[in-house]
């Protein structure tokens, strides 16, 4: 008798048992969503993964969006927009696979243009299989036949789309890329998702099957850790100096990234995965093209994160829009570093300077852990992780309702709210609604000013730390009941 497992919709979870798991989820105030997606995933290995490449130009983003099955990566009628190794998860007839991304191939090219290629390569070498992206109207390329090449010296199963076949009258040209000699082409329309069943047929035949499912890993997966900041403050560099490794990348030039880019990374003996970020600009609504769409998926990606690691060029005046990004990340909730960058350009002057800077301009951020760093050198490294989980701590912070009320009888006691118009609101109780930002609601008598709901913030983080992430606190005003007439 065969004693393998039999793996049914829910991994190594029957209904039943599926059923239960998901009604103490739900017990323990569990994100019911995320909960399911983690028993899905929990119950596979790592799984295959795919690379799309080809020159610039041909389509290769549109095509990763139609795989995936919706508008993820940045995609503009311009050579150049994608310039990373990006990876999504994408599912096809019940097979769960990864897809990577990649920036337009070339060769003999200098500066970014080579880094984008090295990038290509990198995902060659990485994937199980890959997808070659031709332009059937412009038909095969020098530099096509360049890429195939290189596949060839990979070894790796490859499948050939020729994109931008929109009818019948394409197919023709779709044809005569048999000459390539990688196989038969598949005439594909990216953009209005003709012929993409069959290709995605044929890359499931060329990519191996998942591996041996792996039920019961811890749920939850590794914390998530954004970066973000202004353009060319060094986010990038950072994600490669604590990857150990050219995964993104990094050149002089502002906004050089535009998709935000997942990375597992070792650090301080736990697994993270740090997001780099596409620069946040002064005027996102008066961006156009790849810098709009790169700002919303900036913005999605600190939706998704648990914490923020802030960059601020520490070589530089403080700007408003330091502020404005460290605002943003406060707005959203999420746990806060603000790491200090490019501090091997600091002279003493410079550094007296901004502690006067921070202390004028960063008053409101007082309780986010700061390191100073450098991503060049590596400077102060090890520093980031602690501070992380500092935060992470703070964010995660829950104080039990009876404790709560016990310092705010003290210090309405001690500190009573000011007298208005000849009336004194009074707080009656409070409780914490929620963390991950921790978030308290305080019943009161009346209206308590924003003044003294700082002040009563001010003193919660004394009281019980709060180091490194928001404080929310929200007043309801508990009216008198008229008495009843008789």
């Amino acid at each position: 008798m065969d004693n393998e497992i039999e793996y049914g919709e829910h991994g190594a979870l029957g209904d039943a048992e599926y059923a239960e798991f998901m009604e103490l989820a739900a017990e323990e105030g569990f994100d019911l969503e995320e909960v399911a997606d983690d028993v899905a995933a929990a119950g596979h290995g790592p799984l295959p993964v795919l690379a799309v490449v080809g020159r610039p130009n041909v389509g290769k983003s549109t095509l990763v969006n139609r795989i995936i099955g919706r508008r993820e990566a940045v995609v503009e009628d311009r050579p150049g927009v994608t310039r990373d190794r990006v990876t999504y998860e994408a599912n096809w007839n019940g097979r769960r696979f990864k897809v990577v991304d990649t920036g337009g191939w070339e060769q003999d090219v200098l500066g970014i243009d080579a880094s984008v290629a090295a990038q290509a390569e990198f995902a060659i070498e990485a994937a199980d299989a890959v997808v070659l992206v031709v332009d059937a109207k412009i038909g095969s390329t020098d530099t096509d036949e360049a890429v195939v090449k290189l596949l060839r010296r990979a070894g790796k199963p490859a499948v050939l789309c020729a994109n931008k076949v929109d009818g019948p009258s394409g197919e023709a040209d779709a044809a005569v890329l048999w000459s390539l000699g990688i196989g038969e082409p598949y005439p594909v329309s990216s953009l209005h998702g003709r012929g993409t069943g069959d290709l995605l047929d044929a890359i499931l035949e060329a990519l191996p099957e998942a591996p041996t499912q792996t039920f019961g890993e811890p749920l939850g997966g590794p914390r998530r850790v954004a970066l973000i900041g202004r353009p060319n403050v060094g986010k990038s560099s950072l994600l490669n100096k604590v990857a150990g490794q050219d995964r993104v990348v990094v050149n002089e030039l502002a906004g050089t990234t535009r998709d935000p880019v997942d990375e597992l990374i070792q650090l301080g003996g736990k697994t993270w995965k740090f997001v780099d970020t596409a620069g946040i600009r002064r005027r996102v609504h008066l961006q156009e093209g790849a810098d709009y769409y790169a700002s919303l998926r900036t913005a999605a990606a600190l939706e998704k994160a648990e914490v923020a690691v802030i960059l601020i060029d520490a070589s530089e005046t403080l700007s408003v829009q330091d502020t404005r990004i460290i605002s943003m990340a406060v707005d959203a909730g999420r746990a806060c570093v603000i790491a200090y960058n490019k501090w091997d350009l600091l002279d003493e002057e410079r550094r007296y300077y901004l502690e006067r800077e921070i202390e004028r301009d960063l008053v409101q951020v007082q309780w986010a852990p700061r390191v100073n760093v450098s991503a060049t050198t590596g400077r102060h490294m090890e520093k980031l992780v602690p501070a992380i989980e500092t935060a992470l701590a703070g964010w995660e912070t829950r104080v039990p309702t009876g404790r709560l009320n016990g310092f705010l009888g003290e210090l309405v006691a001690a500190h009573p709210h000011p007298i208005r118009g000849g009336k004194q609101p009074r707080i009656l109780f409070g409780t914490q609604a929620g963390n991950k930002p921790p978030r308290f609601v305080l019943f009161a008598t009346g209206f308590l000013e924003a003044g003294y709901r700082r002040f009563i913030e001010r003193r919660l983080r004394e009281e019980f730390g709060f180091e490194g992430t928001p404080v929310q606190v929200s007043v309801r005003v508990r009216e008198k009941r008229g008495r009843k007439k008789s």
